[in-house]
């Protein structure tokens, strides 16, 4: 068996923990972060920032992240001016940009929702006036208040990948993939849709590698490929992400509120305990087939539940 060790910085440490949520699988160990298991590799992070890769493509799993790894050391040693320490250029946050962000990848129920938002500089001071900032620091209430205000304020494109359809092409399309071709698709749209005005940089909140992301990008159609820009916590450098990601929560929150009155029960959000017993809830009522209209069957949640559920 291959082993292969990396020390991480927490932001990292954040950054892999996402990018390998559907394959986490139950773990007690105190000082462990998280536990995943991917095409045969076991991804093991620690809270000290040390993640073990053991597998006989450890080596190659570990590879992606020893680049980003090097990138960032690269990036604290570079002395050009015209950067911040965010790798983003000088004034970035008063500048026109499309910002990007997705919700749903690590949640069980609901959909992926992916939304672009173009927030021209003539619209920041309104977009912060109201309040805008990252969703996660917001109830849902004030998301459901803010979303509309944002809809009416700039142009947006959002895309949203039902259950049922993520079913359907997720052994295709593994989680990366499946999100670089959201991200470019809204963006590539929502860049028809501001025409003639053009952007002066696009900000995707990071869920991957520079390297990984322009990798799968070279199977779409629509390639969005310059002025790029990738920073983990994209909400914290422009309220184009900041409002993206409100739009993504606001009707991912709407897709749960569907579902729970369809069931007739609440459908959670996350993939914790109560997800498994909701599945198994749905399994007892309707199979799998029901199940795969609400849920991410990948996820390790739809084994346990047909435990559960004696399914």
């Amino acid at each position: 068996m291959n082993t292969t060790v990396l020390k991480l910085s927490k932001v990292q440490l954040d950054q892999l923990k996402a990018h390998y949520a559907a394959f986490t699988v139950p773990n007690k160990n105190p000082y462990t972060l998280f536990v995943a298991k991917k095409g045969g590799v076991t991804i093991t992070g620690y809270t000290s920032g040390k993640v073990v890769f053991q597998g006989t493509n450890a080596s190659t799993e570990a590879a992606i992240w020893q680049k980003e790894n090097t990138a960032v050391r690269d990036k604290k040693h570079s002395q050009k001016n015209n950067i911040t320490t965010s790798g983003l250029p000088k004034d970035f946050a008063q500048k026109s940009i499309i910002g990007s962000d997705e919700v749903g990848n690590g949640s069980y129920f609901g959909p992926l929702v992916v939304c672009a938002v173009y927030a021209a500089n003539e619209n920041l001071p309104y977009l912060k006036k109201i309040g805008v900032k990252d969703s996660k620091m917001l109830t849902d209430h004030e998301i459901r208040h803010l979303a509309p205000k944002i809809k009416a304020t700039v142009p947006f494109q959002k895309l949203v990948v039902t259950p049922a359809k993520y079913n359907e092409i997720q052994p295709k399309y593994n989680a990366v993939r499946m999100k670089v071709a959201l991200h470019n698709q809204a963006i590539y749209l929502l860049q028809q849709k501001i025409m003639p005005a053009k952007a002066e940089g696009i900000l995707i909140d990071q869920f991957t590698t520079e390297a990984n992301y322009r990798k799968y990008l070279q199977q779409e159609k629509n390639q969005v490929t310059s002025g790029l820009h990738f920073v983990t916590k994209g909400e914290q450098y422009h309220l184009s992400v900041a409002a993206a990601s409100i739009l993504c929560r606001a009707s991912f929150l709407a897709e749960l509120e569907a579902a729970s009155q369809e069931l007739g029960f609440t459908v959670p959000s996350g993939a914790g305990s109560k997800s498994d017993l909701v599945a198994a809830k749905i399994l007892q009522q309707g199979g799998i087939k029901l199940l795969a209209n609400y849920a991410k069957l990948h996820f390790a949640n739809t084994q346990k539940a047909q435990k559960l559920a004696g399914y």
